[in-house]
C-alpha cells in the first residue's frame, strides 16, 4: 500500500479546534482541511504530513497557561498565543490551517523524504522561519537592534521556531491595512516577540511581582495595537480631500511605513504604543511632516529621478555642437584640432552646472524633510549646492586661464598645455565618484556586499551620495547579466549618437552660421529682439533638440524588437504556428507531452546531475527537430500511450465543453483508447485523414514489386503506416465480431486472416495477391460499415455484402486460383455444400453493440476520408490554442514534479460590482438599432453558437424555444463565457483544480489502473453514448458535459480531490458581496451559483454590521458552499479596525482577502481574464521556476504571457490587442532578459507569496499616487532585492477594451498613473539606485515611454509654431531663395517623418507577428491594419497619453476610470464624444489646424505646393486623426440621420443652463466646471505654467494684425496695441447681447430683437466706413478672425486658471458665456467634416467595413447588425 494515502487510524484522540468554540468542535466549519478533527473522513487527512503538522502544533501542554482563562486539552500553540496576545478566534483558526497546510506541503516536497513521515521535520520549520522572518532580521540589522528570535542553545528550539512563525502569521493575519506597512509589522512583531520570550523565560513583572503576562484582553491586539495606527492612516487620507490635496500635505502608507526605518520609532512610540507623540497627531492645524520623501508635482521630477540620463544627453549634445561647428566631414578630423579639444572641456562646466541644478531641485522639493532630527539632511543639501557651484566656478576659471594663456602666447604653448593638464587633473578629481561607480559596476558583488552591510563607517562614507534607506540596497546583478544589458545599451547609444550627429546636429550648423551672420533680414512686425535673428535660430533648433532628447526611445524600440525576436527564436517560439505544422510533428508532440508533463521516477537526489542534464538536452533536441523515432517508446508502452490519450482527450473534451468544436470534430480530434486488438497508436482521425486511400493507390499501382519495396514506401509516412495497420486490425476484429463466434463462417474468416498474416510475415503478400483488387474490397467494406451503422438493421443486405466480400477475398484476390476442395482443406470454404450454395453467413451474423459504434465510425472515417482535413477544427481560437500548446511543449521548461511534491499555490481575483453572468434581460434587450447582445454574439461566434445548440439538443432539448426556459442558465453561461465576466474567469481558473485532479490520478495510478481505466473510458465514450444515438436509433440521454461529467473524472478514487485542495485554492475578493446579498442583488445569487458549482472556490467579502449609535463594525469574511448542508457557510469572520477602503480600492480589496489564500505561490488574476485547461497542465512546471537561479537570485515574481481574447470583435479591438500583444510578449521578454527590469504590469504574474506578504503585499494602495497599483509591486520587488522573470511556455487569457471610448479611458488611467509614478519615491529610488544601464532600461520601459510620447507631440507644436513665427515675422520671406532655409527645413523634416509615421513604434508588433505567424503573415497583417486606418487609431492614442500624462504631472487629477468592459455595438452620440475628447484632442487639433491654415496663407514657401505638402502632411495627418478618429471608429459614425440627431442633441446640451442636480451628460455648464476641476487643486507653479502656456494664443493676433492691409506695412508696436480695441468691442457686444437677452427675451421680446438689430447695423456701418476711408479690404475681415478668435480662447483659458479670484465678480458670467460660444464653435468645426462625409454616399458602408472587417471574417453580418434588419430565429 502507498504510504502517502494510508487509511486514517481509528484510535481516539482529543478533538481539535479554536479556543472557546462557539459551537461543538465536531460541527465546526472548515475551509480546506478539518484540522479540528483529524479523524474525519476527509481525503486530505490521509496524508501523514498533515497529521504531523497538526501534531506539532499540539505541543503546548507544558507551556505556562494564561491566568483567568480555561484551557482545554484540544488546544494548541496558536490557541495559547491567541489567549496571551488577544488575537481573534477566527484569526487563530485561519492561521492554524494556513500553517498546517504550508508545513505539510513543505514536508511533502522534502527530498529525500524524512525517515519518520509521521512527525514534523525540523528542516521544514527552520527553512520556513528563515524565509518568513528574513525581512524582520534584515530590519533589525539595519536599525542596529538585536533580533528577538532566541533560538541558539535552546532545548525547545523547534517549538520556539513554531511559536515565532505562528506569532508573525497571527499578527499579519489581523493587521488589516497595516499589511501595506511591512516594517510597521516588524516593529509590532519585535515587541510582541520580546513579550513572548519573557513568557517563555518566566520573567517576573516588576509591577506585580508575578510571572509576566501581557495585558491585551479580548480582541486586544486589534484594539490596542492595530486600531491606533489605522486611525492615523485614515485621518491622513481623510485630510487629503480624497487625494486632491498635494501629496506633500499628507502622509500616505509609505510615509507611515518609513517612519519605522529609523531608530526614533523605538524612542517615540515605545511599547505598549504611546499615543502621545507627534506621530499620532490628529490636529489639522499641526502639520506632521512627511517621512523619507516628499512627492512634489513638477516636470522636474523627470530630471531629478533620471539625472544621469539627462546629463549624458546634454553633455553629448554640447560636444556634438562643438565638434560639428568645425565643419569637417567626419568628427574625428575635427578632434585633431587642439582648439576643439579644449572647447570640449566646457562639458565639465556644464556638468558642474547640472549638478548644481540637481542639488537645487533636491533642496527645493525635499526641504520639508529637514527637522531638528534630520539636520544632516539639510547640511548635505546646502553642501551639495555649494560644492557643485564651486566646481562650476573652478572649471570656468581654469578654462578661462587656458584661453588667456593661449591668446597671450598666440599659439598652444607649453604653458597653455600645462594649464590644460591642470584642468584635466581637476576634472579627474571631479569624476572620481563616477570612476568608483564604474569599478563597482564591473565587480558587482563588492557593491552588493557594501550596500547590504550595516556598518556605520560605510554609512558615513556613502552619506554624501544618497540618503540611507532600508530598500534599494544591493540591487546589482551578476557579471554575466551586467555584460548582456551593457552590450545592449552600448549598441543603442552608439546608434543614437551616430544618427544624432550626422542627421540632426551637423545639418543645422551651416544654416545657423548663415543666420547668425545675416544682416539683411526684414521683419514684417515689431521685433523686440533686434536684428540678430537669434529667435529664428532658436525656432529652427528647438524641434531638433526635442527629437534629440527623445529619439533614444525609438532606438530602444528598434533594438528591443531585434533582441526580443532573437530571444523568441532561441526560446523556440513560433515553431508550430498552425495545425498543419502540428500534423507533421504530432508523434513527437506525444513524446514531448510525456517528457514535460509526466514526472519521472523519483530519486533520492532531486538535483540533476550533469549527465542527466545532458541527457535531457539531447532528448529535447531530438523532440524539437524530429530526430530518431522517440515516439516509438510511447507506441511500445501501452501505459504511456494511455496516459497521453487521457491528457489529449481531456483537452479536446474541454474544447467541446467550451463549444469551440462540434461533436463531429470532437470525434475526429479524439485519440481513441486502444481496443479491438489494434497494434499501433490510434492517432486522431484528423491526422490519418486520407492516408489509407493514398496507401491503397500506392498498392494498386504495384504489379511487379515485392513487399520489401512497397511496405517501406508506405512506412515513410508514420500516419500512413498507422492507418494501414489500424484499418487491417479493425477490419479483422470487426469481421470476427460480426460473424457469430463458434460458427463455421467465423473460422473461415479467422483462417483467411491467418493466411494473410503468414504471407506478410514471409514477405510474399504482393506476390500471392492481386493488388488491383484492393479498391473493390475497400468499397465492399465501406458498404458493410454503412449497413452496420444504419438506423435500420437489414440482415439480408449485410449477408449479401459478406458473401460478396467472401467471393472477392477468397476466390478472386489470390493470384493462384484454388479449387473448392483446396479451399475446404485450408479452412477457407464451408464443409457443407449447402452453405456453399448461397447460404453462407445466413445464420452467422451478429450486429455490434452500442459500445462498438464509436469505433465503427472511426473505421468508416479512415476508410472513406478523401479530405486532408486541414480545416479541422474550423474554429480559429481552437486552432490557435492547439498550436500554442503543442509548440510550448517543445520549449525549455522545468520538469514537472509529482502533484504531491509540487509548489502549492493560490489564485486571488479582486471583484467589485462587475458582471458575473449576463441576465436574460441583458441578452434580449435591443439597442436603438434593434440589436440585442445575444444576436451580436450569435453572429460573431456563429460556429460556437451552432456547437452550443448541438450540445443542448444532445442534452435533451427538443425545441429551440426551450433555450429561454429549461436551458436559460446554459444560455446565460454561454454568453457570459464570451464576455468579460466573473463567471468566465472562474471557469478558467478552476481548470487548475480539474487539471490537478487528473494529474494526481496519473501520478498515483498503477499500470493496472490505467489499463482498466482506458477500457472503462473506451466503453463509456468520451462524450456519452448519446453520440451513438443518431446512428443506433436511440434517444440521446440527458447527460451534461459541465464540470467534467465525462472523461478521466470517471476513474478517480477519491484521494485526487484531497491532493488538489492541498495544492490549490481560489479566492475571489467580492468586496461588497455582503451588501449585495442584503439588497437582493442578482449578482449575489450568481456568485453563490459559482461557489455551488466549484468546490475549490472561496469568496471573501467585507461585511458591515451596525453596532448601535450609528456605528458600524467591519469584518473580513470568507465563505464557501457546503455540499453536505446544501447552503453557503461562513468559514472565518475577522474584525477590521474600520472601513476597508482608505486607499485605492483594488489593492485594498486584494489586501483584505490575501489572508485567506494558501500556498507558497500566489497568482494574481483580474476579473476580465480567462484560462485554458491545456495551459493549466503546465502550472506544475512553471512553479518549479521558483527553485531556479536567474542571474544571482531566484525569482520572486514569475511573469506569465498573456493572450488577448478580445481581438476579433472589431478592427479597433484588433489594433488594441496587437499593440498589447507585442508588449506582453516581446516587450516583457526583453525587459526580463537581458535588461533585468521587468516589473509587475498586472495580471497574471505569479508571486512568491511568503516573500511578498512580509514585504508589503502584492500591490500598493496609497490614494492617487498608487493609482497604477500593480506596477508598484514590481518597483517594491526590485527595490527590496527581488527578481522578476518572464516565461512564455504558458499563457493566460486577458480581455481588453474594445470600443474607442473604453480604450481611451483605459489609456487615460494608465497615462495618469504614469504621471503619478513620476512623482513617486519608488521611481526616484530606482532611478538613483540602479546602475546606469539598468536605469536606462527602467526609464524607457516605464515613465520614459509616456514622457517621450509627450515630447513627440511637443515637437509637432514647436515645429509648427516655429514655422508660423518665421512666416509671420518675415524671416522666412527674407531667406526663401537661399539654401539656408532649405537645408534647415530639410533637417527638421527628417525628424518629422521619422517620428510621425510611427513605423519604428510598430516594429515590435511586426517582429513578434513574424516570429509567431511568419513574415508574410506579419506583413499582410500590417498592411491590412494600415488600410483599416490603424495609424489614425495609434496617433489618436498618442494624443490621449500625452494629454493625461502631462496634465497629471502638472495638475494632478488621476483617478480610476471604469471602462465597462462590455460589447460595443451602439452608436455614441456626438455630445458624448465631445465631452470625452474636447480638451484632450479636439481643441488641440483645431489649434494645429489654425496654425497650418495661417501658415499656408501667410508663408511665401507655402506657395510651393510640394514644399508645403512635405512639411505639413504629417501635421495634417495628426490633425485629421485627432478630429476624425472618434467618428471613424464609432458604429454608424457617418449615418446621415444619426448625424442630424447628434447635432440636435449637441445643441440641447450646449444651451442647457444646468443647475445643482444637473449632470455633465445633461448640461454643458456642469461638464465645463468638472472639466476644469483639476485647476482648482493644482499648486501655484501649475497655475503659473498653465497661464504661460496659454499666452501662446495671443501670438496669432500679434503676427496677423501686421499682415492686414489696413496697417499699410506699419511695424510699430502701436498697431498691435490698437488691435486690442477689436477684442474690447467684441467682448462688449457679447455683454450687450447677453444683458439684453437676460432682461428682455422672456417678457419684452421685441426689445431684445431691437437691440440685436441695432448692434448689427452699427457693426455693418463701422465696416463700411473702414472699407471706404481706410486700406481695409474684405479679406482682412476673414483674416482677422484667425487673429482674434485664438486671443479670445487664450483669455478664457487664463480666466479659468484665475477662477478663484474671478468667480465672485461680474466678469465670470461673461467668461462662462464666451466659453459656451467657443465650445459651440469648436463643436460645429468638428461636426462639419462628419456631416459632409455622412451626406456623401458610400462612406457609411465603407466605415462599417473598416470598423468591423475582422468580425466579418468571423461571420458577422454587420449590415444586418447596424441596420437592425434581422430575423429573430428563436
Amino acid at each position: 500500500m502507498n504510504l502517502r494515502h494510508r487509511p486514517i487510524p481509528t484510535r481516539t484522540r482529543s478533538r481539535g479546534g479554536a479556543y472557546a468554540p462557539s459551537q461543538p468542535v465536531s460541527a465546526e466549519v472548515y475551509n480546506i482541511i478539518p484540522i479540528h478533527d483529524v479523524l474525519t473522513d476527509h481525503p486530505s487527512l490521509s496524508f501523514p504530513e498533515v497529521r504531523a503538522a497538526a501534531e506539532a502544533l499540539r505541543t503546548a501542554e507544558d507551556l505556562r497557561k494564561p491566568s483567568f482563562v480555561t484551557w482545554y486539552n484540544h488546544m494548541d500553540i496558536l490557541d495559547w498565543l491567541g489567549m496571551f496576545f488577544g488575537f481573534q478566534n477566527d484569526n487563530v483558526r485561519n492561521q492554524r490551517e494556513h500553517l498546517v497546510l504550508h508545513l505539510a506541503n513543505s514536508q511533502m516536497r522534502l527530498s529525500p523524504p524524512p525517515k519518520t513521515v509521521g512527525s514534523l521535520d525540523p528542516t521544514v520549520l527552520r527553512d520556513f522561519r528563515s524565509k518568513l522572518l528574513k525581512n524582520y532580521t534584515s530590519w533589525c540589522s539595519y536599525l542596529g537592534r538585536k533580533s528577538q528570535l532566541w533560538l541558539s542553545n535552546r532545548r525547545d528550539a523547534l517549538r520556539r521556531e513554531l511559536l515565532y512563525v505562528s506569532l508573525y502569521l497571527l499578527i499579519w493575519g489581523e493587521s488589516a491595512n497595516l499589511r501595506f506597512c511591512p516594517e510597521c509589522i516588524c516593529y509590532i512583531f519585535h515587541h510582541m516577540a520580546l513579550e513572548l520570550n519573557q513568557i517563555l523565560e518566566n520573567y517576573i513583572d516588576d509591577n506585580t511581582g508575578r510571572p509576566f503576562e501581557p495585558s491585551y484582553g479580548a480582541n486586544g491586539f486589534l484594539i490596542r495595537v492595530v486600531t491606533p495606527i489605522y486611525n492615523i492612516i485614515k485621518f491622513e487620507v481623510d485630510s487629503s480631500q480624497n487625494g486632491t490635496k498635494p501629496h506633500s500635505a499628507w502622509r500616505n502608507y509609505d510615509d507611515i511605513n518609513e517612519f519605522f526605518w529609523s531608530r526614533k520609532c523605538f524612542r517615540r512610540l515605545g511599547w505598549p504604543i504611546n499615543r502621545g507623540p507627534k506621530f499620532f497627531e490628529t490636529d489639522k492645524t499641526k502639520k506632521v511632516g512627511k517621512t523619507g520623501f516628499v512627492e512634489q508635482r513638477s516636470f522636474w521630477n523627470v530630471f531629478r529621478s533620471f539625472d544621469r540620463l539627462w546629463v549624458l544627453l546634454i553633455l553629448s549634445l554640447q560636444a556634438f555642437v562643438i565638434v560639428a561647428w568645425q565643419g569637417t566631414e567626419y568628427p574625428w578630423k575635427a578632434l585633431k584640432n587642439r582648439g576643439v579639444q579644449v572647447k570640449l572641456l566646457t562639458v565639465f562646466i556644464t556638468w558642474g552646472a547640472l549638478r548644481f541644478l540637481q542639488s537645487v531641485l533636491d533642496a527645493g522639493t525635499q526641504y520639508s524633510l529637514v527637522s531638528r532630527e534630520t539636520r544632516s539632511l539639510g547640511v548635505r543639501m546646502v553642501l551639495k549646492s555649494v560644492v557643485a557651484i564651486t566646481w562650476t566656478v573652478v572649471f570656468g576659471v581654469f578654462y578661462g586661464r587656458i584661453w588667456s594663456q593661449k591668446n597671450s602666447d598666440g599659439m598652444w604653448s607649453d604653458a597653455a598645455n600645462r594649464r590644460i593638464i591642470t584642468f584635466l587633473e581637476a576634472a579627474f578629481v571631479f569624476i572620481i565618484p563616477e570612476l568608483l561607480a564604474l569599478t563597482l559596476f564591473m565587480i558587482p558583488w563588492v557593491r552588493i556586499c557594501l550596500e547590504e552591510t550595516n556598518w556605520k563607517v560605510l554609512y558615513c562614507l556613502t552619506w554624501w551620495f544618497h540618503t540611507r534607506t532600508f530598500v534599494g540596497r544591493g540591487l546589482r546583478e551578476g557579471p554575466v547579466t551586467n555584460m548582456k544589458y551593457s552590450l545592449f545599451w552600448i549598441a543603442v547609444l552608439a546608434s543614437k549618437f551616430s544618427f544624432s550627429y550626422f542627421l540632426q546636429i551637423k545639418p543645422l550648423i551651416a544654416p545657423t552660421k548663415i543666420l547668425l551672420s545675416s544682416t539683411v533680414l526684414t521683419y514684417t512686425w515689431h521685433e523686440f529682439f533686434g536684428k540678430a535673428n537669434r529667435t529664428a535660430i532658436v525656432v529652427l533648433w528647438v524641434p531638433v533638440l526635442l527629437i534629440y532628447l527623445m529619439d533614444l526611445q525609438i532606438w530602444y524600440a528598434i533594438f528591443s524588437s531585434l533582441v526580443g525576436g532573437a530571444n523568441g527564436l532561441f526560446s523556440h517560439l513560433g515553431e508550430i504556428r498552425n495545425i498543419e505544422q502540428l500534423r507533421l510533428r504530432f508523434q513527437f508532440f506525444a513524446s514531448a507531452m510525456q517528457f514535460n508533463l509526466m514526472p519521472e521516477e523519483q530519486t533520492e537526489n532531486t538535483k540533476l546531475s550533469l549527465v542527466k542534464k545532458l541527457r535531457d538536452v539531447i532528448h529535447r533536441f531530438k523532440l524539437r527537430y524530429g530526430l530518431g523515432q522517440v515516439y516509438k517508446k510511447i507506441e511500445s508502452s501501452q501505459v504511456e500511450a494511455t496516459r497521453f490519450a487521457l491528457i489529449w482527450n481531456e483537452i479536446i473534451l474541454t474544447f467541446r465543453e467550451e463549444d469551440l468544436i462540434s461533436d463531429a470534430e470532437h470525434e475526429l480530434l479524439e485519440l481513441h483508447q486502444n481496443c479491438w486488438n489494434i497494434r499501433v497508436i490510434r492517432w486522431p482521425c484528423v491526422l490519418l485523414c486520407n492516408e489509407l486511400l493514398l496507401a491503397l493507390s500506392q498498392a494498386a499501382e504495384v504489379t511487379d514489386k515485392s513487399d520489401s519495396w512497397l511496405w517501406p514506401k508506405i512506412c515513410k509516412n508514420e500516419y500512413r503506416r498507422c492507418a494501414v495497420i489500424e484499418a487491417y486490425d479493425s477490419i479483422r476484429y470487426l469481421l470476427l465480431l460480426v460473424v457469430k463466434s463458434g460458427s463455421e463462417e467465423n473460422s473461415i474468416v479467422a483462417n483467411f486472416f491467418q493466411e494473410i498474416e503468414r504471407y506478410i510475415e514471409i514477405g510474399k503478400f504482393t506476390e500471392m495477391y492481386k493488388m488491383t483488387l484492393l479498391p473493390q474490397i475497400h468499397a465492399k467494406l465501406i458498404s458493410l460499415i454503412k449497413l452496420l451503422l444504419g438506423p435500420k438493421k437489414d440482415h439480408s443486405k449485410v449477408v449479401n455484402v459478406l458473401q460478396a466480400l467472401y467471393e472477392l477475398c477468397v476466390r478472386e484476390f489470390p493470384k493462384v486460383k484454388r479449387s473448392i476442395v483446396q479451399l475446404r482443406q485450408e479452412g477457407l470454404a464451408p464443409l457443407s455444400p449447402a452453405a456453399d450454395a448461397g447460404l453462407l453467413f445466413e445464420n452467422a451474423v451478429e450486429f455490434p453493440d452500442a459500445e462498438d459504434a464509436r469505433h465503427l465510425r472511426r473505421l468508416q472515417t479512415i476508410l472513406t476520408s478523401r479530405d486532408s482535413m486541414h480545416n479541422v477544427p474550423t474554429n480559429l481560437e481552437a486552432r490557435r490554442r492547439i498550436a500554442f500548446f503543442s509548440n510550448s511543449l517543445f520549449m525549455n521548461m522545468p520538469h514537472a514534479p509529482r502533484v504531491e511534491k509540487m509548489v502549492p499555490f493560490s489564485i486571488l481575483t479582486p471583484y467589485y460590482n462587475e458582471e458575473v453572468m449576463y441576465g436574460q434581460g441583458t441578452l434580449r434587450n435591443e439597442n436603438e438599432d434593434g440589436i440585442s447582445t445575444l444576436f451580436y454574439l450569435q453572429k460573431i461566434y456563429a460556429d460556437e453558437w451552432a456547437n452550443f445548440m448541438e450540445r443542448m439538443h444532445r442534452d435533451g432539448m427538443e425545441d429551440d424555444n426551450e433555450i429561454w426556459s429549461t436551458k436559460a442558465r446554459d444560455l446565460r453561461l454561454w454568453a457570459s463565457y464570451r464576455g468579460q465576466t466573473l463567471s468566465r474567469t472562474v471557469r478558467g481558473m478552476m481548470y487548475y483544480y480539474r487539471a490537478l485532479k487528473m494529474l494526481t490520478f496519473l501520478d498515483s495510478a498503477s499500470e493496472m489502473d490505467i489499463r482498466n481505466g482506458s477500457q472503462q473510458l473506451a466503453s463509456h465514450g468520451s462524450l456519452s453514448s448519446g453520440l451513438d444515438g443518431p446512428f443506433l436509433g436511440k434517444a440521446p440521454p440527458a447527460k451534461k458535459l459541465d464540470r467534467g461529467a465525462g472523461g478521466v473524472n470517471l476513474l478517480f478514487k477519491g484521494h485526487e480531490y484531497g491532493s488538489a485542495l492541498m495544492k490549490f485554492t481560489y479566492v475571489v475578493a467580492c468586496q461588497i458581496y455582503g451588501s449585495q446579498k442584503m439588497k437582493g442583488d442578482p449578482r449575489a445569487e450568481e456568485i453563490l451559483f459559482l461557489m455551488k458549482n466549484n468546490e475549490a472556490l472561496r469568496v471573501a467579502y467585507v461585511d458591515e454590521v451596525p453596532s448601535g449609535r450609528e456605528e458600524v463594525e467591519y469584518y473580513s469574511v470568507l465563505v464557501k458552499y457546503d455540499d453536505e448542508l446544501q447552503k453557503e457557510v461562513e468559514i472565518y469572520r475577522i474584525r477590521l479596525p474600520g472601513p476597508l477602503k482608505i486607499g485605492e480600492g483594488k489593492p485594498e480589496n486584494q489586501n483584505h482577502a490575501i489572508i485567506f489564500t494558501r500556498g507558497d505561490a500566489l497568482q494574481t488574476i483580474d476579473m476580465n481574464q480567462d484560462n485554458y485547461y491545456e495551459e493549466a497542465l503546465k502550472m506544475r512546471n512553471l512553479l518549479e521556476e521558483f527553485k531556479t537561479y536567474y542571474g544571482i537570485r531566484k525569482p520572486t515574481i514569475l511573469g506569465v504571457r498573456e493572450n488577448v481574447i478580445t481581438g476579433s470583435v472589431s478592427s479597433l479591438a484588433w489594433f488594441m490587442s496587437a499593440q498589447e500583444m507585442s508588449f506582453v510578449t516581446l516587450g516583457q521578454r526583453v525587459l526580463a532578459n537581458p535588461l533585468k527590469v521587468r516589473m509587475h504590469y498586472g495580471h497574471p504574474d505569479v508571486f512568491d507569496r511568503f516573500w511578498f506578504l512580509t514585504r508589503g503585499g502584492i500591490s500598493k494602495a496609497s490614494r492617487v499616487i498608487n493609482i497604477s497599483e500593480d506596477i508598484f509591486a514590481g518597483f517594491n520587488c526590485t527595490l527590496r532585492g527581488g527578481n522578476v522573470t518572464h516565461h512564455e511556455y504558458i499563457q493566460v487569457g486577458k480581455g481588453r477594451d474594445v470600443g474607442l471610448n473604453q480604450i481611451s479611458m483605459f489609456e487615460a488611467k494608465v497615462a495618469s498613473g504614469n504621471g503619478e509614478q513620476v512623482l513617486s519615491r519608488d521611481v526616484y529610488r530606482l532611478g538613483h539606485r540602479l546602475d546606469f544601464f539598468r536605469m536606462l532600461s527602467f526609464f524607457y520601459s516605464t515613465v520614459g515611454f509616456y514622457f517621450n510620447t509627450m515630447v513627440v507631440v511637443l515637437t509637432v507644436y514647436t515645429f509648427l509654431w516655429g514655422r508660423l513665427y518665421l512666416a509671420l515675422s518675415g524671416v522666412e520671406g527674407s531667406t526663401t531663395n537661399s539654401s539656408t532655409n532649405n537645408r534647415a527645413l530639410g533637417a527638421v523634416l527628417n525628424q518629422q517623418f521619422i517620428i510621425q509615421l510611427g513605423l519604428f513604434s510598430a516594429l515590435p508588433m511586426v517582429v513578434e507577428n513574424t516570429l509567431e505567424h511568419g513574415f508574410l503573415s506579419a506583413v499582410y497583417d500590417f498592411l491590412t491594419m494600415q488600410l483599416q486606418l490603424a495609424s489614425i487609431f495609434y496617433t489618436f492614442s498618442m494624443g490621449t497619453r500625452t494629454h493625461f500624462f502631462g496634465r497629471t504631472i502638472l495638475h494632478g487629477g488621476a483617478k480610476y476610470r471604469a471602462t465597462g468592459r462590455g460589447f460595443v455595438v451602439e452608436h455614441k452620440s456626438f455630445a458624448e464624444n465631445y465631452r470625452l475628447y474636447a480638451r484632450s484632442h479636439f481643441v488641440k487639433a483645431v489649434e494645429l489646424g489654425v496654425i497650418l491654415i495661417v501658415y499656408a496663407s501667410q508663408s511665401p514657401m507655402a506657395k510651393n505646393t510640394l514644399v508645403y505638402i512635405l512639411m505639413a502632411i504629417t501635421s495634417w495627418f495628426l490633425v485629421v486623426s485627432w478630429i476624425m478618429a472618434p467618428f471613424v471608429f464609432n458604429p454608424s459614425g457617418f449615418d446621415w440621420l444619426k448625424t442630424v440627431y447628434d447635432f440636435d442633441d449637441f445643441m440641447n446640451w450646449i444651451w442647457c443652463s444646468g443647475g445643482i442636480l444637473a449632470k455633465a451628460e445633461q448640461s454643458w455648464e456642469t461638464w465645463w466646471y468638472e472639466e476644469h476641476d483639476h485647476l482648482r487643486t493644482t499648486g501655484l507653479w501649475g497655475k503659473l505654467l498653465e497661464m504661460i502656456l496659454d499666452i501662446r494664443f495671443f501670438f496669432f493676433q500679434y503676427g496677423v494684425v501686421y499682415r492686414l492691409k489696413i496697417t499699410s506695412g506699419n511695424t510699430s508696436i502701436a498697431v498691435y496695441l490698437l488691435s486690442w480695441i477689436y477684442m474690447i468691442v467684441a467682448v462688449g457686444i457679447c455683454i450687450i447681447i447677453a444683458y439684453a437677452r437676460d432682461k428682455y427675451s422672456a417678457t419684452q421680446h421685441i426689445y431684445y430683437r431691437l437691440v440685436q438689430l441695432l448692434v448689427i447695423v452699427v457693426i455693418v456701418l463701422v465696416i463700411v466706413l473702414f472699407l471706404k476711408f481706410t486700406n481695409l479690404i474684405f479679406l482682412d475681415l476673414i483674416t482677422s478672425l484667425l487673429a482674434f478668435i485664438p486671443t479670445g480662447w487664450g483669455l478664457i483659458s487664463i480666466a479659468v486658471v484665475l477662477r478663484p479670484f474671478l468667480q465672485s465678480t461680474v466678469v465670470w458670467e461673461t467668461v462662462v458665456s464666451l466659453a459656451r460660444l467657443y465650445d459651440l464653435l469648436f463643436g460645429i468645426i468638428i461636426l462639419a467634416p462628419v456631416a459632409l462625409l455622412s451626406w456623401m454616399p458610400g462612406f457609411q458602408s465603407m466605415q462599417t467595413r473598416i470598423l468591423f472587417n475582422e468580425a466579418f471574417s468571423r461571420g458577422l453580418q454587420i449590415s444586418r447588425i447596424l441596420t437592425g434588419k434581422k430575423n429573430i430565429d428563436m
